[in-house]
């Protein structure tokens, strides 16, 4: 890797050698930056010393949502404001809070991408250094910093709840695959943390990079801009959880084939309880099912009227997944209102 960066790089660094201090490595792959210690640094002076990143252990019990019955809770919390507020609302004018709205997709979007950047700066080294197997099943995987970055993608999940309150105040449809996931998903993210998963950073990483996009993307959609690629915004989301259920399948064959049915060919054993494996093979395999149901539905069955409209809404299948569209069927004639032809003279 320093040879090819030194290639591409030695004449660039020649002309310009102040250049030279943020020549990226394999330690710090931007731009010679240490993420995390700035990250640590920042943390830290902004809490007040109450919350120090490098010195961070997760113990369960020991803190906010590290229990079972704590995470239940929240879960069926969330759960009974969203339905117990959607039916209080019933007669009351929807809320717009437009500005709020924006300004909640594009502080997730911003968050995911950091939290991204410091997986990456984590991940590097290790990868290039000790292998993908390595990275998945071995208990050195699971360091400290990986472990601070998992408990605060951990508790993001419960701040993404707040998706739903907006679109119970501006009386937008509840769908199952909306409500399902994000319940499912914090959930998940507890099972992996109590059960010492070194594989957790496949899912979150690509939940982080599907969540740069589609939180972006909606912040767009919010201020009336429309974009080509919302289509790839649910097509990313499937080939995240395709890669999700191919590593995790794997895992937990090597658990399944080293434990149990020792005389299968295996790599050896993956680090992690029996219960996360399982819990994750579920939930990962559930949301598949759901998200490629709901793409063959819109965009593949394309003679239906539920299709032609919702992709010619503002913000298309991907604000639909979850509700950030309304579609009113019995008062759409064409899927998208078009100016009526006028003749023209010829001359």
């Amino acid at each position: 890797m320093a040879n090819v960066i030194q290639e591409y790089t030695g004449p660039l660094l020649e002309q310009y050698p102040v250049l030279k201090e943020y020549v990226p490595n394999l330690d710090r792959p931007f731009f010679n930056i240490s993420l995390w210690n700035n990250f640590d640094f920042a943390v830290t002076k902004i809490t007040n010393g109450k919350f120090t990143p490098h010195e961070f252990e997760f113990v369960e019990g020991e803190l906010p949502l590290s229990t079972l019955p704590s995470v239940a809770a929240a879960i069926a919390t969330y759960y009974l404001v969203i339905f117990g507020g959607r039916e209080l609302l019933r007669g009351f004018q929807p809320f717009k809070f437009n500005f709020m709205f924006q300004l909640h997709n594009l502080m997730l979007s911003s968050g995911s991408l950091l939290l991204l950047a410091l997986f990456i700066e984590q991940l590097t080294p290790m990868l290039v250094r000790h292998g993908l197997y390595y990275s998945i099943c071995n208990i050195g995987a699971w360091s400290q910093p990986m472990v601070t970055l998992y408990y605060m993608n951990y508790i993001v999940k419960f701040i993404e709840f707040t998706d739903t309150v907006y679109l119970v105040l501006k009386h937008k449809k509840l769908t199952f695959l909306h409500t399902y996931h994000h319940g499912a998903t914090a959930l998940l993210c507890y099972t992996q943390l109590i059960g010492t998963t070194s594989i957790s950073w496949v899912p979150i990483t690509l939940n982080l990079g599907a969540h740069v996009l589609m939180y972006w993307y909606y912040f767009l959609a919010a201020r009336g801009i429309r974009v080509w690629w919302k289509e790839w915004v649910t097509r990313f989301q499937i080939i995240q959880f395709i890669l999700d259920i191919g590593f995790i399948y794997f895992a937990c064959y090597q658990k399944v084939a080293s434990e149990i049915f020792t005389t299968l060919p295996h790599c050896g054993d993956c680090v992690g309880s029996t219960m996360a494996s399982l819990a994750g093979v579920g939930i990962i395999s559930s949301y598949l099912v759901l998200f490629v149901s709901f793409y063959i539905n819109v965009y593949k069955r394309k003679d239906t009227k539920t299709s032609r409209v919702i992709k010619r809404a503002n913000g298309g299948v991907a604000a639909k997944v979850n509700e950030y569209v309304n579609v009113d069927l019995s008062n759409v004639n064409t899927p998208s209102p078009s100016p009526t032809p006028v003749a023209r003279r010829r001359t």
